[in-house]
């Protein structure tokens, strides 16, 4: 290959992204990527133009523009044959699509929010929906999904929490994985973002600078990733846009190059988040143009930039110049080509016409919305059963209120492509059929009637429609109240990339709204449907019942009222906290003692969430107990297990989280008092009760230690498992001796976990 043909792979091309909305007035625009303003040039060029040497990616081929799947097969065809028409040695590009929530395209289904799946504990349903959302793309011709997101979540204002999987680095990890797996499972390459560091901005302000010390960096965010290379084998790596303390990730060869090549192993591609390489120049300024760059980022590692060719765009006076050398791209180009084999695009007889499924293509399919009801209701997390939940039988007349109720697009994500794309189309619907929560309701409570009445927006603070909602309450039996998000993109939504938040308090003026509907005296049951968890210590104590469902998909609607009725057992658990009052900070339950609820009295903010990390209540009741160890001393490199029963002492089946925490007693560092290290999903009928056994290796009590190396260190170690990070019944110690053992990238990344059945009582593995 010739050094522009070489350089033509690691680039990309946005065909017919002008941000154009013919179909709005000028000031309702919306531009979905309002990044691409910081520079002029790059994204002018014709996709004829841009693959005059050949092409490495086509970018958002489906995603950018509501088509039919017919219309969307042609213009995917036409794109394959311009870019083979520029490439002398006949190199297909590959395709890349969003696929957070779903594969993001005009029709698609649209399946739970990420921050839902945390809720759901269950890796084994967040990979068959994975494998159904790769089956669905590699049917419409596209190789390469973005996803998953697996930052951490450290600022519950960041826009995009609802993203990511949670808090703690365990859950994202084993779902982030589950999740790679299944998508990979249908030959669609997987891409884990935003390496590294993104949710950590200062303030949760969306492409803030990070201050972070390289420790919490390797204890907490970069575990997930490491994980799902090492133990799903993640094709690929996004980069973050975001600097920690001072130096961009795209400029970073610790990162890209010491960390994910030398020390994990990492044999797949790393591509630039969107206009992450001219970022460097305009952004950050630690370049001086974007072929300076360009030049950095390929340094660095990035083999792959998109969504277009900028900063790459001036590697070869580089080049020439002596400033870097052909190897880099020669690296670079190895690495995506070999993506391309492996993906069948240099096979003899491939064809634009063969790349998609002959007989069209359904990508809402009954078996897709199944698997989105089941992610949906395993994710609706019961906060309080207060006096009114489930719902009793006779209710005669019900006020369902709030900016949620008959808004389908509250209960899809900012990268659904309803709230992603259509906005700007406002003639196209949504494109899948999704229920309202009224109407869901109206249907699950026949002949109980319903009255609704919004009462506020989402946002803004007008409130004449309060009173109306007020009258329709005090002429109920009960009332509904459906608050919180309705996701968007870069202000345009309460929640999403962009829609950051000053503080925790409901958007809008429906914090309002809510204490005048409690002081009617009707009882009041409260959801919240939203992106991140909101502070709800004013009307905890209030409310008739609340429930927390976080974006739960176009299936959502259903899934909460059939928890309300009764119809279905709760079972999701926060995979955040619930925070207390609006300021708290800081989010995470992930703290030392010094930060945590035990230094009650240093400080005049209150660190106890009001509902804790791991919790979710049920319509029956469940028992662990019977803590069995199987040491109490183990070597520096040995094992445990930890063994406690679980029965359910209720009168309904259900389903519970049983958790497993460990807290280094002596480290040589400030701590967390605990960490999740082992879940199980466990289903059981009443009376029936199973055995739960974690397998835990001493490697998974390594931290990173004084020198940044990771350490397996000797001392005592508690043991905790319950049901939350604060409902832990069953605790113990064991010992690891013998001498400090470094360990690296070949450690005991996870916990496994058994379910065994307790004989006579009829239990079910989860």
């Amino acid at each position: 290959m010739t050094l522009p043909e070489k350089i033509a792979q690691l680039g990309s091309r946005w065909a017919g992204n002008d941000m154009a909305d013919h179909d709005l007035p000028e000031e309702e625009t919306i531009n979905v990527a309002p990044m691409e303003d910081v520079f002029a040039t790059g994204t002018s060029l014709s996709l004829e133009a841009a693959s005059e040497h050949g092409l490495g990616h086509l970018t958002r081929v489906w995603g950018s523009v509501p088509r039919s799947v017919e219309d969307g097969v042609a213009e995917l065809v036409r794109q394959h044959k311009a870019v083979l028409a520029g490439s002398r040695l006949g190199v297909p590009a590959l395709v890349h699509e969003e696929c957070l929530t779903g594969f993001t395209t005009y029709g698609a289904t649209v399946y739970p929010a990420s921050i839902a799946w945390g809720a759901t504990f269950d890796p084994e349903l967040v990979e068959r929906m994975a494998a159904a959302i790769g089956r669905d793309l590699a049917a419409a011709g596209v190789h390469q999904g973005l996803s998953p997101v697996l930052d951490v979540v450290r600022d519950y204002r960041w826009g995009r929490v609802e993203e990511t999987i949670g808090e703690d680095p365990y859950l994202v990890a084993m779902l982030g994985s589950a999740y790679v797996r299944g998508l990979q499972s249908a030959g669609v390459l997987a891409t884990l973002k935003h390496f590294a560091g993104y949710s950590a901005s200062r303030a949760g302000r969306n492409h803030g600078p990070v201050s972070m010390g390289r420790r919490e960096l390797l204890d907490v965010v970069l575990p997930p990733f490491e994980t799902a290379i090492a133990t799903a084998g993640a094709e690929s790596v996004m980069s973050s846009y975001s600097d920690v303390d001072g130096l961009p990730a795209s400029a970073d060869p610790w990162l890209f190059t010491d960390v994910l090549r030398d020390d994990w192993g990492f044999g797949g591609t790393v591509v630039s988040d969107y206009w992450a390489v001219p970022f460097l120049a305009s952004m950050h300024r630690v370049a001086a143009d974007t072929a300076d760059a360009g030049a950095i980022a390929l340094t660095a590692g990035t083999d792959v930039e998109l969504p277009d060719t900028i900063g790459f765009a001036g590697l070869a006076d580089k080049i020439r110049s002596g400033e870097i050398s052909e190897d880099l791209v020669d690296r670079a180009a190895r690495r995506l080509l070999l993506q391309k084999v492996k993906l069948g695009l240099l096979d003899p007889g491939w064809t634009p016409e063969g790349s998609v499924r002959d007989g069209g293509v359904d990508l809402d399919s009954a078996g897709n919305r199944e698997i989105a009801r089941q992610l949906a209701e395993r994710s609706i997390v019961l906060l309080d059963a207060g006096s009114a939940l489930p719902l009793r039988p006779g209710l005669r007349k019900v006020a369902v209120v709030g900016p949620i109720a008959g808004d389908p697009r509250t209960l899809m994500g900012c990268y659904a492509f309803p709230n992603h794309v259509l906005p700007r189309y406002p003639n196209h619907g949504l494109g899948v059929d999704v229920t309202s929560p009224v109407d869901a309701l109206r249907n699950e409570l026949p002949g109980v009637g319903l009255t609704h009445v919004q009462g506020c927006a989402v946002t803004g603070d007008d409130r004449s429609g309060v009173g109306e909602a007020v009258a329709a309450a005090r002429d109920a039996e009960l009332v509904v109240a459906y608050v919180g998000d309705l996701s968007g993109l870069f202000g345009h939504g309460t929640s999403g990339e962009g829609c950051d938040a000053e503080d925790l308090r409901l958007p809008g003026v429906q914090g309002e709204l809510l204490a005048r509907l409690l002081e009617t005296g009707t009882p009041v049951v409260v959801v919240v449907v939203s992106g991140r968890p909101y502070a709800l210590g004013d009307i905890a104590d209030r409310v008739a019942g609340l429930v927390q469902a976080f974006i739960p998909g176009q299936e959502g609607a259903a899934a909460i009222a059939g928890v309300l009725s009764g119809r279905i057992v709760p079972s999701g658990k926060l995979p955040v906290q619930i925070p207390r009052h609006v300021g708290g900070q800081p989010g995470t339950y992930l703290q030392p003692a010094l930060g945590s609820a035990e230094s009650a009295g240093i400080s005049g903010l209150e660190a106890r969430p009001l509902f804790p990390f791991g919790y979710g209540g049920s319509y029956t009741g469940f028992e662990v107990g019977d803590l069995r160890l199987s040491a109490t001393e183990i070597g520096n490199d040995g094992e445990f297990t930890a063994t406690v029963r679980l029965r359910n002492i209720g009168e309904r089946a259900g389903d519970e989280v049983v958790q497993l925490y460990l807290h280094d007693v002596v480290a040589r560092i400030a701590r967390p008092l605990k960490l999740l290290t082992g879940f199980a999903r466990v289903s059981l009928e009443p009376g029936a009760a199973a055995d739960v056994t974690f397998r835990v290796h001493a490697d998974r009590t390594a931290y990173t230690g004084p020198d940044l190396r990771r350490i397996v260190e000797p001392g005592d170690v508690e043991v905790m498992i319950g049901t939350s990070s604060e409902d832990l019944p069953c605790r113990g110690f064991v010992r690891v001796t013998g001498d400090v053992r470094v360990v690296g990238h070949d450690r005991r990344l996870t916990t496994p976990v058994e379910v065994t059945p307790v004989a006579g009582t009829g239990a079910g593995g989860g």
